[in-house]
């Protein structure tokens, strides 16, 4: 049994928070928001602050949505920086910048302490499941060590090299996922409006090349209206600007990225920002005029 922390007990972070006390571990816990029943019935300790969590704790796990909320989580007032011992490990699961990433890194390894980005994909699912895929960034040291719990947690667990580079993964995977999502979103509604019948559409392409998960998961989200999140597009707007500012700071054009981020915009311009990112099929069928499917198809 060990000695951690968990901070960010969200739609992706209570899940994860969960297998780690199932398999026994001592969780010390906070989150901006009332901590689940749940959790503490598994017998979470609940702390009023991050710096509480961390002095709790030998690895802290961060699970919260954007950049700043991270520093805020670390260097804030009553941060995490001002608990962490010398010799623990802090391992950030949110998608946020990778250059910021370096940078907390680096200051909380001149705390004596260690660092590990290491973001997640498989969206409340994969959380749920602990099927989760995670992109890690450190050294192979402090991956090694952390291992056995992100076991917990996933199963496609890859370091893919130091601090920053499990985030760029993360934002690479965002980019692929949006850029899917839209990619079935118009094949379906080509189909829909040219008559087909989108959900014999969708499993008839099932069993081709053009087979994914977003096919899988999320056509069937559009073919029935199905858009409570899952993945909020707020998040995922999020995400691919991350893309697109690390594209212009390394003089990389993302054509396709900022198409999928127009789309988001729109749909967040029609009160979608909340709305699973499968619902990038609401801005296509705006410009059509036609919606793919309907409850109950």
């Amino acid at each position: 049994m060990q000695k951690l922390g968990f901070i960010g007990l969200g739609i992706m972070g209570k899940p994860m928070a969960g297998h780690l006390l199932a398999a026994g571990h001592q969780l010390a816990v906070h989150d901006r928001n009332a901590v689940s029943a749940d959790l503490v019935a598994q017998g979470a300790q609940v702390k009023p602050s991050s710096r509480d969590v961390a002095a709790a704790a030998d690895i802290l796990f961060i699970m919260v949505p954007d950049t700043p909320h991270v520093g805020e989580v670390l260097f804030g007032d009553d941060g995490a920086a001002q608990g962490l011992k010398p010799g623990s490990i802090v391992v950030d699961m949110s998608s946020i910048s990778p250059i910021e990433t370096k940078q907390y890194a680096a200051r909380v390894e001149a705390l004596g302490c260690r660092y590990l980005d290491a973001p997640v994909s498989g969206g409340e699912v994969g959380a749920r499941n602990a099927t989760l895929s995670i992109m890690a960034g450190g050294s192979e040291a402090v991956f090694a060590e952390v291992r056995p719990l992100l076991e917990l947690m996933g199963k496609n667990i890859t370091l893919v090299g130091d601090n920053g580079a499990g985030q760029t993964a993360k934002v690479a995977n965002q980019m692929i996922v949006a850029m899917t999502i839209e990619a079935v979103a118009e094949a379906l509604l080509f189909a829909a409006k040219a008559g087909a019948d989108p959900a014999r559409v969708r499993q008839a392409l099932m069993g081709g090349f053009a087979s994914s998960k977003v096919l899988e998961i999320h056509g069937e989200r559009m073919i029935k209206r199905s858009f409570d999140p899952g993945f909020r597009i707020a998040l995922h707007q999020k995400d691919l600007n991350l893309a697109l500012t690390a594209a212009r700071q390394i003089g990389v054009s993302l054509p396709n990225t900022a198409t999928c981020q127009e789309l988001f915009n729109s749909c967040a311009a029609h009160d979608g920002a909340g709305w699973d990112h499968s619902a990038m099929v609401r801005a296509l069928e705006i410009m059509a005029g036609f919606e793919v499917g309907s409850a109950g198809t």
